[in-house]
């Protein structure tokens, strides 16, 4: 499933549609060149995952930003923090629930440019069929035909009922969680 995207994520709408304009059909996302990753703290110490599978579909106009299409989903069952027996936790319900929501998502509903190719990027973020608004501060550079485009953003795990149940304590596992993203993107125009 392919959609448009490129800078919020994690964690994110599943969206259906097209996007006009032949010069976005070229914008791809390059899955090996790009990561989502997350930062949490569990009893104080800071534990780093990540989303192994993600795709998105980006129609980005960087001198009109405001036009800008961009969805991206992300397959929680794909969510690692490295550790077999932590691995096995997540997909269950307390945690993302994977049979009743394979997906996270997100839907851009708005991208205004900072200069100097920085970028916030606005919209809703859907986890465990919760959605909450997100603005996503980035950064663009481009070598190669390739832009990159990185940035993060803060959610609180238990607005979106991740870890649920026991998992509630937020003296065991932080409510705060840090996403972190690096996507690369081929067929984007100069910056």
């Amino acid at each position: 499933m392919k959609f448009h995207a490129f800078k919020s994520l994690l964690l994110v709408i599943a969206a259906t549609g097209t996007f006009a304009g032949s010069a976005f059909a070229q914008q791809k996302l390059i899955p090996a060149q790009s990561s989502i990753s997350f930062v949490t703290k569990q009893m104080g110490v800071a534990l780093e995952g990540q989303f192994k599978k993600f795709d998105a579909q980006i129609a980005f106009d960087t001198a009109k930003p405001d036009s800008a299409k961009i969805a991206f989903t992300v397959d929680t069952a794909s969510a690692t923090l490295g550790a077999p027996e932590s691995d096995a936790e997540l997909p269950k319900a307390p945690w993302f629930n994977v049979p009743k929501f394979p997906q996270a998502s997100f839907q851009s509903s708005a991208v205004k440019s900072l200069g100097g190719g920085k970028f916030q990027v606005s919209g809703k973020l859907t986890i465990k069929g919760n959605v909450r608004d997100v603005d996503v501060p980035v950064a663009l550079s481009q070598a190669g035909g390739i832009t990159t485009v990185v940035g993060q953003f803060n959610i609180k795990r238990l607005a979106f009922k991740i870890g649920e149940g026991e998992w509630e304590d937020t003296s065991m596992v932080a409510d705060d969680v840090l996403v972190k993203l690096k996507l690369a993107i081929s067929g984007m125009g100069k910056l």
